[in-house]
Parts: C-alpha cells; structure tokens; sequence
C-alpha cells in the first residue's frame, strides 16, 4: 500500500489507546486456513493518496488461473484519521470497503497490496480486511514491517522464512523475479501460508509484482487522473 505521511502532531493517544484494542479483538477472529477450493475469481486490491485529504481505494477482478481481468472499480473518500503507524488499516479499510461493493461478482480470494499477519499485533491491512468482509485474504508487500529472515537465493522463486522473535512463522520471503527485491507474503484471513505463497506464485508474469496487486497498482494510476 502507498501512504500519505503527513508531519504534525502525535496522534490522540485516546484514539490509539482505542484502535489498539480494537484492533486486538479483531485479531482475535484471524483464522489461518486453507481455502476449501481452487479459486475461480482472485482480486487484487491496493490504496493510495492523490492529495493529502483523499484516498482513492481499488480493486482489480480476475479469473484464475488464467489471470484474465472480469473488473476493474475504484472509490475515493476523504482521509478520515491521521497517520498512525501500526494503526494504518483503520485509515484504508473504510474506503476499500466501498470500493469493494462496487464489485459485480465477488472474489473467492483478496490478494491485498500489504501486510497478512507479518504486522507488529498480527493485524495488517490484509487480515483487517478479511476480518471486515469475512473473505479470505493474504497480502503481498513490498517491505518488512516485522520479522527477521534471512535473503532468499538470487532466483525466481526463492523463499525464506519471516519469523517473529520466538521464532513464530510471521511470512515467507519470495524472490518474484530473478536478482530483485524480494516480496513478503503472509496470509490474512481464512487463507494459510501455503496457499497464499502457492497463489503469490502462481499470479507472477515476469513482473516483480503478482498480477493482482500489480494491475490494481496500475489502474490506480489511470483512475487518478480521472480524478483531475
């Protein structure tokens, strides 16, 4: 996910002490599965801040495995809550949900442009949307948040381990294309480990990005300057 960082002051340690807890209970309903079926539908979705004020929240419908795009919606909305790290899903989730409605046909699985349970309190953007909608979910990001691991082989499809300091599977580490950075994928919502990996892998056309949360990046950027 692309986020607006704007300076200012600390964030009202009411509102954190509350989203804190929330978001403890949400992570409370997390479950760690594997999907019942090979699916037939997999969205991608992904937010971004044209301006300060504005988030602007899409989802991209394919059919799998043949990663044909069905449909493609967006939805902008005011940015409601300060950037709060750790607490970035209260700020995004309000209008991927929007976003979400306008869908015709409903995915089987989310491949979330972000964080699974790889996320301080287990609670990233893609676990908090899987909670909401009650939709299985992973996320796909593009840089630790937590974890340590160590650097997966310079080749296409290379993995490592993301673990917490226990030792807990926190992700895996996947080299998406040969000699680039690698993508830390780990699941959400009624979605495992081995699922979200399998289909991260499975979603790759030669870009470092899975097809997902690639388009949805790319239509991002077209939608935005319907916005102009």
């Amino acid at each position: 996910m692309a986020y607006y960082r704007p300076p200012g002051p600390p964030a009202d340690p009411l509102i954190v002490r509350d989203l804190t807890r929330l978001q403890e209970t949400m992570r409370a309903q997390v479950r760690l599965l594997p999907l019942p079926r090979v699916p037939a539908l997999i969205a991608g979705c992904d937010s971004s801040f044209p301006t300060p004020d504005t988030i602007l929240s899409v989802f991209v419908l394919l059919r799998f495995p043949s990663l044909e795009v069905v449909e493609k919606v967006y939805h902008t909305s005011a940015v409601e809550l300060p950037y709060i790290p750790g607490l970035l899903s209260f700020r995004e989730a309000p209008n991927l949900l929007l976003a979400y409605e306008k869908l015709q046909q409903k995915p089987d699985v989310i491949m979330v442009d972000g964080h699974g349970i790889a996320h301080p309190r287990r609670m990233g953007i893609a676990a908090h949307l899987g909670v909401l909608l009650d939709v299985p979910t992973f996320g796909v990001a593009k840089q630790k948040l937590t974890g340590t691991y160590q650097e997966p082989a310079l080749t296409k499809g290379s993995i490592s381990l993301l673990l917490d300091k226990n030792g807990e599977l926190l992700g895996e580490v996947i080299r998406s294309k040969d000699k680039i950075n690698p993508l830390f994928v780990s699941p959400g919502h009624r979605c495992d480990q081995a699922t979200a990996t399998q289909l991260t892998l499975a979603c790759l056309r030669g870009y470092k990005l899975p097809e997902p949360t690639r388009l949805a990046d790319h239509w991002a950027e077209e939608f935005k300057k319907e916005l102009k």
